[in-house]
């Protein structure tokens, strides 16, 4: 009895000594799971959104030598009245006004600063459709109805295997993908955790198998779509969307800041929402976009692709918003005005009429409410109308 008393002690000890080194071995990926779990908490989710690169994989993308590029200071905006409420109401975090492309008004809430490389979320997709015009003017891609599996091989048999890479700018893949953040077996939370993981998003990607349309037929905001794009982006170049991203547009932008792409565990950049830059460096890029692709006398974005991307094009149902190549427009949008839109609250508002670009951070656990999209529109056109 005491032999065997003995035996079993080993045998626990052992088991505690693999835990241990287990746990040690996986410590990154269990403090990333961590992150994840926390990420929204209310009491961090301002400090996660401007720290990142804490708890996850990241690659910095550098500026090169040359000095950002100016953002000349104009006459001090007064902002409509409701403003301050709303700021508080939004959980804003940052606001950044350029009127003309002179900076009118700049604020920071909730302890965030200039300084702050603020999480885009889904504006980063904007980021990705600049450059797919980028790449398509250069013959990288012959053209947008090409089929996704001629530059991304591994997706063929599943559930991308007829689809366009117009059908994934537009979001009109037809492919089945639960967007449901506040449901943790959702589609997109199990993606979050491949990413925690240091799994391969391509992985996953070629792992989805069902559809509910077929391509070009119907729209759904499916985030995997722009992880698929950046597929085709890498597999047309032999390069990492990194790289071309640096090089095509955050060096011709020339950014305050170095910023940077979250990464999966491959080093593959999470171009569907892990971009990080400060807020006006969003800014920066909105006004590339309404001067039609053009900044500091170079035509960075073809101009042809800056008005077509941020054109409704998709196939979506009468009386909701517009899309177009990974940009939004309001439902009853004014003339050449749209956005980017991410989670929690992330905008980059551009009125091209009005000469208005605002990029506004926030926290706003209520975002998805319809009410409140439309409160946020409403609050971007007064502030338009005031200047």
């Amino acid at each position: 009895m005491r032999t065997a008393g003995k035996w079993l002690g080993r045998v626990l000890l052992m088991l505690i000594c693999a835990l241990i080194a287990a746990g040690v071995w996986k410590r990154d990926e269990i403090n990333r799971l961590m992150a994840v779990n926390s990420l929204f908490e209310p009491d961090r989710i301002v400090a996660n959104f401007s720290n990142m690169d804490a708890a996850f994989l990241h690659t910095r993308l550098e500026t090169g030598t040359a000095p950002a590029s100016p953002l000349s200071a104009g006459t001090a905006a007064t902002m409509p009245d409701g403003f301050d409420a709303f700021v508080r109401a939004r959980r804003v975090t940052s606001v950044v006004v350029l009127h003309n492309g002179r900076l009118v008004h700049e604020s920071y809430h909730l302890g965030t600063g200039p300084d702050d490389l603020r999480i885009s979320w889904s504006v980063a997709k904007s980021f990705l459709s600049a450059l797919t015009g980028v790449l398509v003017s250069e013959g990288a891609i012959s053209s947008l109805d090409d089929p996704v599996v001629q530059y991304a091989p591994s997706l063929a048999g599943g559930a991308y295997n007829d689809t366009t890479i117009r059908h994934v700018l537009n979001m009109a893949t037809g492919v089945t993908f639960d967007e449901d953040y506040l449901d943790k077996s959702s589609d997109i939370n199990r993606m979050g955790r491949v990413l925690a993981l240091g799994g391969r998003m391509d992985d996953f990607a070629a792992g989805l198998t069902e559809t509910f349309a077929e391509p070009g037929t119907d729209w759904q905001y499916v985030s995997i779509d722009t992880h698929v794009l950046g597929m085709v982006l890498r597999g047309a170049t032999g390069r990492s969307l990194s790289d071309l991203m640096q090089e095509k547009i955050i060096a011709p932008l020339r950014p305050e800041r170095a910023p940077y792409y979250l990464t999966d565990g491959a080093g593959v950049a999470f171009a569907l929402g892990g971009l990080n830059l400060t807020t006006r460096d969003y800014a920066r890029f909105g006004q590339m976009f309404a001067q039609s692709g053009l900044w500091q006398g170079k035509q960075v974005v073809p101009a042809a692709w800056a008005k077509a991307s941020t054109t409704p094009s998709a196939p979506t149902q009468q009386g909701e918003m517009g899309y177009g190549y990974q940009w939004w427009m309001p439902r009853d949008a004014r003339p050449r005005e749209y956005m980017g839109r991410g989670i929690y609250g992330q905008y980059l508002y551009i009125s091209e009429p009005e000469g208005v670009v605002i990029a506004l951070t926030a926290v706003d656990p209520v975002f998805r409410r319809r009410e409140i999209v439309r409160e946020n529109i409403a609050m971007f056109r007064r502030i338009a109308d005031s200047l």
